[in-house]
């Protein structure tokens, strides 16, 4: 059909819109249709188009398999995929099964006969070809955008999704998901297989290793993250992330941080292994090695010369091998540029141009010959070189300044480069075409598009001097023609309307300008107008010579004839919005001109033939009297003028052709641009076809629609507009829809279109729906409601106009019976007109004859439902009321009624409101109803409507508008919709209605009820505003609790410092502040105060007494203010926190009573003072919290003394001196709370030397050591007890047989050894509080135990003496033996219900001794979860036939938190079974887990676990060991008896003594006793006789009596 031509530009952003076959076509989706380009390595060729879509070709794929590759599927936007035959253009099958937008398309190239599409609703369509079978799944995932089948596995699809998301699914799998790829953060946009089944493995590269390779497919991938990835099909795992690098245009600066436009595309071609050719940011093209092991992976192409490169996004990449072995690669762009590269040198071969938009303008340079210039609405213009032998498709594209679509084009005549344009939007300018400057652009701008420029001789004033040879003419949609100054374009252009009235003395109106044409001499212009006239003017002066008045529709081309014949040259050829060329032989005008104007009306010939407007015409150079023309009816036809016949029809183009040129070159070969985005060059004698194709089917769908109009007629519908057929000036028809759409309507002018074309004809619209099938889920034209017929309107007087449409005869006798009425003396018998069957006649007769015949028609119009014609007729009668008391009774009044009810009086229009407000009311049209209300003046009626149906924001603004503001009706409103809003969850809206009705109060109770703190904060600050001091106060506590609760210190201080009644709580924020900064560890602060910084090298109540005096100005000089603070502290609840508690809550608890105890102090009062240390520092301890209860004591007291002293203030505590006081305390308040603060800080204080000895010993034991096998060291000792020493075996130093222990200092005489060992010591002071050192103690048993006389050089540390409370023991000892008695009481209760129920007494074993156990509570949960130990003392396992064996073994190194090793803090656990003799053992317990799974130490000293076959545990003072003894003590009332004596002893004990509680003092004493004999600090001798006396005298328990036998022997 067509030698070359330039097509429609590759649509863009598909990710697989274009492939090639092995026969080096290219097909690529082109608006709706798909292009097919013959590639060659020397050159391209366009073969044509494949045709069907309604909407854009989303995706293209060939067949690759032997023998199908003519075979292809392409994937529409309209929801359709179509299977065609390549070669012969035409479909061969369809489907649209999709239901959502299709995004790609691809043939297998594994299985010939399937084919894999996908759409946005993530649905996989898979279609089996030859057997016409399909599958659909749907993986999960939506959005899906690209898809590749794998060449492998003929069942495996990988699928690329817009969230990164990669899936490879088995389609023979009913779409199981093989792998999900996940790695890539954005869309992605291209996927390819590797071409082989096993790559080469890389040597290594910058992202991935060698090491990650093995054998299998390959996927690479890209995304709009900029990256490209590896994938192994075979393992699921990316091995290679390739980033793309940020390259330097040439002539350009990179910027890296500039984020250009991106579409990533990947294609791995056949080739060398490991090659990858992937898109770029700006258009470049990258070919990756990816067994290239250095920096730069990549190599560009078309490096070797300019411009090769893309300038914009690539969107697809293809590659082929042709049969001669060439490899090419090709890719498509945003540039709208298809490229043809060599896979070998990466140079670019050859570009293909293609066009963005309809080409709207052609024109030949005069002077360099072959230069064809495209104006074309993509926004530029294309300078095409035809004769160019190189590259035959060589064209510059000329976009700068252009901003619009081109619709015309003028080469100057003379200058070889000088190009000139017009523009959509009015833009007149002139290029240098084959330069880079921009265009000049004319100051004179039109105000519609510009629709031809011609270069002409200069009319005055532009010509007086004769500067200039040529002036550039513009013509534009507006209907001027200006004349501009190449020269000058700054300059204003003229209007040549200005002229031709001058010199033709015109004074009435001139029709609109649309065309004009120079003749080539210069001498004579051609003008077309808007009616069809053209007119004829010679220059200079542009007097008129003549008027053309053939055409009667727009001119939308004029032409010359170039000839020299002089026959010829005086024709003028003419076409219009109809569909004939008119040519008129004009040389007698010329030659000879006439005084006045003539009016041509004869042609000198017609050329009949096109079906549609005529766009375009242009004479053959070559040929005198050649015309070709082109029309909207898709085709160019070849004249010969004279003969008035057609030479040939050219029918290659899809849409409207708008333009044409005559190739200045070759006689045979024609230009043409159409709508169809694309340019083709045909050969007049390789056209079949003679003329254009006749409209018979445009006729045939006509007469269907006419039939069919005829139809829903008789069926009910709408009549269609009788079907005239827009005629033409030779009577065709020839208007396709699109005439319609752009073109002029009703004189009305569009763009682009200059031409008033008719409506299209029913037959045209059903043709057009038929032809595009998504036409019927779009939006109906806004031509289709004009093709239907109007609705008749109902008459108001059926009744008569019926009787109008009777006989002949009896419409005659109507007259008859009318004459006789009017000009009779008396109406006929039987006649009354306006009644009956004379109803009609009482519209020609009198008044009351009318009324009456109103009468019957509203009882028609009631009969057939029509009340409204009822109330209308009233109205023409004057019955206003009656019309009105109607409509309001059928409630149907309606705003006009209303608008004329005055007119009866001011009550019936206030009863016609009311009725009227009733039924809107009802309709829910309330608004509309509240102002007719208004309108009655009912203001506070009508605010009541609105608010009673919810409309507060109109209700409000009608009493702010209307009312009185101090209108109680407004503040009801507004509580009204605040109870609405808060209901609703509206929480801020109901705060400011809360507010704009003066509730404060509600409004910051309101927007505090989410309890964030940014709520809380706000309902802080609305409480202090508005005066609501306490609710402030309230809500900026809780605001600060909560900010404290996520450690933001400094928010939680600025809240309670915006109110000055919270600066007691200011007070202690900052201590629980200092307190997480200094005991808890791991936590992170977001506080930045001065005093968060940890240490402890001052006392803390002196860090807290400096911070405040600096902080907020607390001292002891203000004392009122300081006995005001401490006034309102006490009165500050704070509840103690639960077992499990978070840390920071447990330092806000904490820091309550520090507060008030340095308030205290600040007071003088050292009692007080004392008592709230004592609280603060005894909770923790007393709530298994062992851990933080030693860090504050250490805290309080780094000195190891209960003292407060200070050179600033006077108040000082000093630690008792006198022993006595130790020992039986005074029972004052004072000194008894710092007795127990003494000791609990130096309870403490004893297990640190505990630990620091065990470890001393463990190390000198272990530099004793001996051999390999456990270091056994022997000697003869006085009961031939052994030394042996052992080594670390698990934090353990573990040794000794049943008979003869280990012994690490020395041996009592019932050779009964003592062990001790540790891993870790501390001590934190090492000042000696008691002194004196003693050797030994003689028990009474006969045994001797040794101490040592602190070989280390180190002593205790700490006044012993605050330890051996004897009072704290009888009531230690008392408490014992009730509880031990509960327990009995509970076994006792429990083995009766069980001899109930028969069944064994859970107490019984075959040894007949009974079991009794007083185990310890189970480990409790202490701060934040941590697993804290129990606090029970003693650990006891009876089993024992004999003697026992004392061991005395250190506790191991446990984890607290932050991982660090922390010492047990349990000194001993007796275990009862051996044999031999009795064993006692001060090892720890169990290791318990604490936070993160660190090891925290168990606190508990002693557990006791009774088993022995001796007997069972007696209670305290009295011991009982024979079966009598026990069953005596295990009846009920031998229980009791002890519970009473009990309760006796508790009685008796002081009350200071219960208040405040001591550490076990039997614990204490044995751990001292330990400690005096172990070899470790020197413990006092007196220290030591009164805990040998506490143990005699209140360690009667079993478990302690065996714990302490060696010390008691």
């Amino acid at each position: 059909m067509h030698e070359r031509a330039l097509p429609a530009s590759p649509n863009w952003y598909c990710c697989r819109a274009s492939d090639v076959n092995d026969a080096g076509i290219l097909g690529f989706g082109a608006r709706n249709t798909v292009c097919l380009v013959e590639v060659r390595t020397e050159a391209c060729r366009v073969l044509g188009s494949l045709v069907g879509h309604s909407e854009r070709v989303s995706g293209f794929s060939f067949c690759q398999h032997p023998g199908q590759s003519h075979l292809c599927v392409s994937s529409s936007d309209d929801g359709t995929v179509k299977f065609w035959d390549s070669s012969e253009k035409v479909v061969l099958k369809e489907h649209a099964s999709h239901q959502g937008i299709i995004v790609a398309v691809h043939w297998s190239p594994a299985d010939r006969n399937l084919v894999v599409s996908g759409d946005n609703q993530g649905l996989v369509l898979c279609h089996w070809f030859h057997t016409g079978d399909s599958a659909r799944f749907c993986p999960g995932v939506k959005n899906l955008l690209s898809l590749s089948c794998s060449p492998h596995t003929w069942s495996h699809v990988a699928l690329g999704y817009k969230q990164g998301l990669i899936l490879v699914i088995d389609v023979s799998r009913k779409g199981e998901v093989v792998h999900r790829l996940r790695g890539h953060d954005d869309e992605i946009h291209s996927l390819s297989w590797s071409p082989t089944v096993r790559e080469e493995e890389p040597e290594s590269n910058s992202v991935g290793e060698a090491d990650d390779w093995r054998p299998g497919c390959y996927l690479a991938s890209g995304s709009k993250d900029q990256t490209i990835r590896i994938w192994s099909t075979e393992t699921g795992k990316a091995l290679v992330t390739l980033k793309l690098p940020y390259l330097k245009r040439r002539g350009t600066g990179g910027n890296p941080g500039l984020k250009e436009r991106l579409w990533l595309s990947v294609l791995w071609p056949r080739g060398p292994a490991g090659h990858l050719l992937s898109s770029c940011f700006s258009g470049e093209l990258l070919l990756w090695d990816l067994s290239c092991s250095g920096k730069q992976q990549w190599s560009m192409l078309g490096v070797g010369s300019e411009g090769q490169n893309h300038s914009r996004t690539v969107f697809n990449l293809n590659a082929v091998t042709l049969q001669d072995g060439s490899k090419l690669l090709l890719s498509t762009s945003m540039d709208r540029e298809v490229k043809c590269w060599d896979q070998g040198s990466l140079a670019c071969l050859w570009s293909l141009p293609t066009l963005g938009g309809s080409v709207c303008a052609l024109g030949f340079s005069p002077v360099a010959s072959g230069v064809l210039a495209l104006g074309v609405a993509d926004h530029a213009i294309r300078v095409w070189d035809t004769l160019s032998l190189q590259d035959p498709h060589h064209a510059r594209t000329l976009w700068q300044g252009v901003k619009a679509r081109v619709t015309a084009l003028a080469w100057h005549p003379s200058k070889e480069a000088s190009l000139a344009f017009g523009t959509e939007d009015g833009k007149v300018g002139i290029y240098d075409a084959f330069s880079n400057k921009p265009p000049q652009i004319s100051s004179s701008y039109h105000q519609k598009t510009v629709y031809r420029l011609a270069w002409g001789p200069p009319l005055p004033p532009l010509c007086a001097g004769d500067r200039l040879p040529y002036t550039l003419y513009s013509c534009a949609g507006e209907g001027v023609i200006l004349q501009h100054d190449p020269s000058n374009l700054s300059a204003d252009a003229l209007d040549i309307d200005v002229l031709i009235r001058k010199t033709n003395d015109i004074k009435h109106k001139m029709s609109p300008h649309t065309d004009l044409c120079w003749k080539p001499d210069g001498k004579v212009l051609a003008i077309g107008n808007d009616d069809g006239w053209v007119e004829v003017y010679g220059a200079p002066t542009l007097r008129h010579l003549c008027s053309i008045q053939q055409h009667r529709k727009t001119i939308n081309t004029l032409g010359w004839n170039p000839g020299s014949d002089p026959q010829l040259h005086t024709l003028l050829a003419s076409g219009s919005s109809g569909a004939k060329v008119y040519v008129h032989d004009l040389r007698s005008v010329i030659e000879s001109p006439p005084d006045c104007p003539l009016v041509v009306t004869e042609p000198f010939r017609t050329l009949s033939g096109h079906t549609a407007k005529v766009t375009g015409l242009s004479w053959s150079p070559h040929h005198a009297a050649q015309l070709v023309t082109v029309s909207y009816d898709r085709t160019a036809q070849v004249w010969d003028v004279l003969k008035e016949t057609g030479l040939a029809n050219y029918r290659g183009h899809l849409n409207r052709v708008m333009c044409v040129q005559w190739s200045p070159v070759e006689p045979d070969r024609i230009w043409t641009g159409a709508d169809d985005f694309s340019l083709h060059e045909w050969s007049v004698a390789g056209q079949d076809a003679t003329a254009p194709p006749k409209s018979k089917r445009t006729t045939e769908l006509r007469e269907k629609a006419k039939a069919k109009a005829r139809q829903k007629k008789s069926g009910g519908a709408e009549e269609l507009l009788p079907t005239e057929s827009p005629s033409s000036d030779n009577g065709d028809v020839a208007t396709p829809l699109e005439d319609a759409r752009n073109g002029r309507e009703n004189g009305t002018e569009v763009k682009q279109d200059r031409t008033r074309s008719p409506l299209p004809t029913a037959a045209v619209f059903e043709a057009m729906k038929k032809s595009v099938p998504s036409a019927k889920n779009r939006e109906k034209t806004a031509l289709e409601p004009q093709m239907l017929k109007r609705k008749k309107p109902r008459s108001m007087l059926p009744l008569s106009t019926a009787m109008d449409h009777r006989s002949r005869d009896e419409l005659l006798q109507d007259c008859v019976m009318l004459a006789h009425i009017t000009h009779g003396s008396a109406p006929p018998a039987g006649c009354v007109p306006g009644q009956a069957d004379h109803v009609h006649l009482g519209l020609f007769s009198d008044r009351q004859a009318l009324y009456k015949m109103f009468q019957e028609e509203e009882e028609s119009h009631l009969a057939a439902g029509h009340p409204d014609s009822v109330v209308y007729l009233r109205l023409w009668s004057g019955d206003l009321q009656g019309a009105l008391q109607l409509a309001t009774e059928r409630g149907e009044l309606n705003d006009h009624l209303l608008s004329i009810a005055p007119m009866a009086g001011f009550g019936a229009w206030r009863t016609a409101v009311d009725a009227y407000v009733q039924q809107l009311c009802l309709q829910d049209q309330h608004l509309k109803a509240a102002s007719y209300l208004l309108s009655l003046h009912q203001v506070h009626d009508a605010v009541h409507l609105l608010q009673s149906h919810r409309l507060y924001r109109e209700a409000i603004a009608l009493v702010k508008s209307r009312l009185p503001a101090d209108d109680p009706v407004l503040k009801e409103l507004y509580v009204s919709w605040a109870a609405v809003l808060e209901r609703d969850g509206h929480l801020s809206a109901a705060a400011k209605c809360y507010l704009a009705a003066g509730a404060g109060f509600e409004a910051a109770k309101v927007v505090s009820k989410k309890s964030d703190t940014a709520s809380l904060q706000t309902g802080a600050t609305i409480a202090r505003l508005t005066g609501e001091r306490a609710l402030a106060h309230s809500l900026s506590l809780r605001c600060a609790k909560d900010l404290a609760s996520t450690l933001d210190w400094r928010g939680a201080m600025e809240e309670l410092s915006s109110q000055e009644s919270l600066k007691v709580h200011s007070l202690y924020f900052c201590v629980a502040e200092l307190l997480t900064a200094q005991l808890t560890v791991g936590e992170q602060l977001s506080s930045n105060h001065r005093w968060a910084s940890v240490g402890l090298q001052r006392p803390l109540p002196d860090q807290i007494r400096d911070i405040w005096q600096e902080e907020f100005g607390v001292s002891e000089a203000e004392q009122g203010a300081v006995a005001e603070l401490h006034r309102e502290l006490r009165a500050v609840d704070n509840p103690q926190p639960g077992p499990n508690a978070p840390p920071k809550q447990v330092m806000l608890y904490l820091s309550v009573p520090l507060s008030l105890a340095v308030l205290s102090w600040l007071l003088g009062d050292g009692a007080e003072m004392l008592r709230r240390l004592w609280e603060a520092a005894s909770w923790p301890w007393q709530s298994d919290r062992f851990t933080l209860s030693a860090q504050l004591c250490s805290a309080l007291f780094p000195h190891g003394d209960v003292s407060i002293s200070s050179g600033k203030l006077s108040t000082t505590f000093h630690p008792m001196e006198d022993r006595s006081l130790w020992v039986a305390p005074e029972k004052g308040v004072a000194p008894q709370a710092g007795v127990a603060l003494q000791a609990l800080l130096n309870y403490h204080l004893l297990y640190e030397c505990w630990w620091r000895t065990a470890a001393e010993q463990g190390s000198a034991n272990q530099g004793a050591g001996g051999s390999a096998g456990g270091g056994v060291t022997s000697g003869a000792l006085p009961g031939g007890g052994v030394t042996n020493g052992g080594s670390v075996r698990g934090g353990l130093l573990k040794g000794g047989s049943a008979e003869g222990g280990v012994s690490n200092g020395g041996c009592d005489t019932g050779g009964e050894v003592i062990n001790g060992d540790s891993e870790k010591g501390v001590v934190t002071n090492e000042d000696l509080a008691g002194g004196g050192v003693s050797n030994g103690v003689a028990g009474t048993g006969g045994g001797v135990t040794n101490g040592h006389s602190d070989p280390m050089g180190r002593a205790l540390g700490f006044n012993a003496w605050a330890l051996l409370s004897e009072p704290h023991a009888a009531l230690q000892a008392a408490q014992q033996g009730v509880k031990e008695i509960q327990e009995r009481l509970a076994s006792l209760l429990l083995q009766h219900s069980q001899a109930q129920g028969g069944q064994p007494t859970a107490g019984e074993e075959d040894g007949g001794g009974s079991l009794s156990s007083t185990q310890p509570p189970p480990t409790e949960k202490g701060d934040g979860g941590v697993c804290l130990p129990s606090t029970c003392p003693t650990t006891t396992k009876e089993g024992d036939q004999g003697g026992s064996l004392s061991s005395t073994q250190p506790p191991p190194a446990e984890k607290g938190d932050g991982g660090d090793s922390l010492p047990s803090t349990c000194p001993t656990t007796t275990k009862e079974g051996d044999r031999g003799g009795s064993l006692s053992s001060t090892q720890p317990p169990p290791v318990e887990k604490g936070d993160g799974g660190d090891s925290l130490p168990s606190t508990c000293p002693t557990t006791t676990k009774e088993g022995d076959l001796e007997g069972s545990l007696t209670p305290m003072h009295h011991p009982t060991n024979s079966a009598s003894g026990c069953e005596e003590q295990d009846s009920l009332l031998g229980l009791a008896s002890q519970m009473s004596r009990f309760q006796a002893e508790l009685d008796l004990l002081p009350d200071t003594a219960k208040t405040y509680a001591h550490p076990d003092v039997l614990e204490c004493c044995l751990a001292l006793l330990h400690l005096g004999n172990c070899g470790g600090p020197a413990v006092p001798l007196p220290v030591q006789q009164r805990a040998t006396e506490l143990l005699r005298k209140f360690g009667s328990r079993p478990s302690v009596q065996k714990a302490s036998k060696r010390f008691l022997c």
